[in-house]
């Protein structure tokens, strides 16, 4: 393996200081035309390559940005961070991706790995039960600028860009009453994220709002995947009476919603109408196209990202919390229950050949 290149050589090749081709290499100070020229030909011919690891120990900091998520296999995550990438790469920046898989623990680990190697600055998706709002306080000493994205930890009092997660629910749930549904569930996410929270006290907002009662099993906490709102689906049809109607905080636990309405021999939305959140790609592709609510990922990053960059570059002034709007995306997945062929009578394939474990489910 052929050693790296260093400056002393370079400036040995080209006759001139060691200074004069750190000059040249970073900018730090002018060097004459000719001088440079000869500087820069050297530096061509013998395939120099700065070490940015180097200038960042120098400058004690680098042109990264850390970005840690909580699910890479989330596909709501990849248009966020496209975003932001996008707009790191314009400013000459480069993004470092790290997967927390929703562990606080992991998450303070990597946010200590990216302090160490003098990240210019972070982007943070909180995990769930994340304390990271503790070892993140703004103008800490040795904490690079931080900004949270689409979940504000508790106790943070920092930079943060999110969505209308209350008003989009709220919206949402307002069409599934002006659709004539009375019965309606929700299957929220976990109560330790922010956004989960603000969604499903704007869907208990709406059906305040209509004098519309809210039974407790109606409510139903799963973890933001397809599995867990597979789960939930199943619970919430079995009983009696069910839902005519269900919300489902994100599209993954939508989808599983829809898998446990076709395996009980339901349909939808003749039997159960369905409404999402985050209008992902695949909402188009459904049977039958998911209603759901669309929030701007690509957006997200690249507004925080911005945000990010002017710290970076020492723009001071109070913290701020930007909240980007959601618009409520119409389809195929909600009937008028007027037009619905709903009956209390009309049970799950499963529950009408075992009654006792409808009970049960209840």
């Amino acid at each position: 393996m052929t050693a790296p290149v260093t400056m002393r050589q370079i400036a040995e090749r080209a006759s001139v200081s060691i200074g004069t081709v750190s000059h040249v290499v970073n900018g730090t100070a002018p060097v004459r035309p000719k001088l440079r020229e000869r500087v820069l030909e050297v530096i061509r011919n013998l395939g120099f390559q700065p070490s940015a690891l180097a200038q960042g120990l120098r400058t004690n900091r680098t042109r990264m940005i850390g970005m840690i998520i909580p699910d890479i296999t989330n596909p709501f995550f990849p248009g966020l961070v496209r975003g932001a990438e996008d707009v790191a790469f314009k400013h000459s920046y480069r993004v470092i991706l790290c997967n927390t898989d929703n562990d606080p623990a992991k998450e303070s680990l990597y946010f200590n790995e990216l302090r160490s190697y003098r990240a210019a600055g972070l982007l943070i998706i909180p995990a769930a039960g994340s304390d990271i709002a503790s070892s993140l306080k703004p103008g800490t000493a040795g904490i690079p600028p931080v900004v949270c994205i689409d979940r504000r930890p508790d106790g943070w009092t920092g930079d943060s860009v999110v969505v209308a997660n209350e008003l989009g629910a709220y919206r949402a749930t307002q069409h599934l009453i002006q659709s004539g549904h009375r019965h309606i569930a929700v299957i929220t996410g976990p109560s330790l994220l922010a956004n989960s929270v603000e969604r499903l006290k704007g869907f208990r907002k709406a059906l305040k709002e209509a004098n519309l009662p809210l039974p407790a099993e109606f409510v139903q906490e799963a973890v933001f995947d397809t599995r867990s709102g597979f789960q939930a689906a199943r619970r919430l049809l079995r009983m009696l009476p069910r839902p005519t109607a269900i919300f489902a905080c994100n599209d993954l636990m939508a989808l599983g919603v829809l898998h446990a309405i076709h395996e009980l021999d339901l349909r939808c939305p003749e039997e159960i109408s369905l409404v999402g959140f985050d209008d992902l790609e695949f909402c188009e592709y459904t049977s039958p196209a998911l209603t759901s609510v669309y929030q701007p990922s690509y957006q997200l990053g690249a507004t925080a990202a911005n945000l990010l960059l002017e710290r970076i570059k020492g723009r001071k002034g109070s913290p701020k919390r930007l909240v980007l709007d959601t618009e409520l995306k119409l389809r195929n997945s909600v009937l008028p229950l007027e037009h619905s062929s709903w009956s209390v009578s009309r049970m799950p394939r499963t529950a009408r050949k075992s009654p006792r474990k409808v009970a049960a489910a209840r």
